[in-house]
C-alpha cells in the first residue's frame, strides 16, 4: 500500500504532528462517554508511522476507569487531537477533525464503546 505523508495539530498550532496513510481509510465513531462527548473521530495510525514535530511538552495527559488509554491535551488550547487508546494498544487515534486535507473515509464503524469494556 502506498502511503501518503498528512500533517495535524491541535486548535491553537502549538502542537503538530505528521503521519503517513493512504489515501482512503476507516474512520471509528465510539460512543463511549469520553468520545460520544467530544464528537471524536478516531483514525488509527500505527506508532511507526507517527511523529510529533512541535509542542511535545505542551500534552497533558489524562487517564480514568482501566488507565489504558493515555488521553493527550493541549496545555494551552485544551484540544485532544490524538491519543493512545486501549482498543488500539500498538497505534494512536487521531481526530479526523484535527488534520489538514487528510485522507478520505473509505468505511465508518460506530463502536459500541460503551458497552463493550464493561
Amino acid at each position: 500500500m502506498n502511503k501518503n505523508e498528512y500533517f495535524g495539530s491541535c486548535h491553537c498550532g502549538e502542537i503538530k504532528f505528521k503521519f503517513y496513510s493512504g489515501e482512503s481509510v476507516e474512520v471509528w465513531i465510539c460512543n463511549c462517554s469520553i468520545c460520544d462527548l467530544l464528537n471524536y473521530e478516531h483514525l488509527f495510525i500505527k506508532h511507526e508511522d507517527f511523529k510529533i514535530i512541535q509542542g511535545k511538552k505542551l500534552l497533558s495527559e489524562y487517564s480514568f476507569g482501566t488507565k489504558k488509554a493515555k488521553h493527550l491535551f493541549c496545555k494551552k488550547c485544551g484540544t485532544k487531537s490524538f491519543y493512545q487508546p486501549r482498543s488500539h494498544p500498538n497505534s494512536y487515534s487521531i481526530n479526523l477533525k484535527c488534520i489538514d486535507n487528510g485522507p478520505d473515509i473509505k468505511n465508518v464503524i460506530h463502536f459500541d464503546g460503551k458497552n463493550e469494556f464493561n
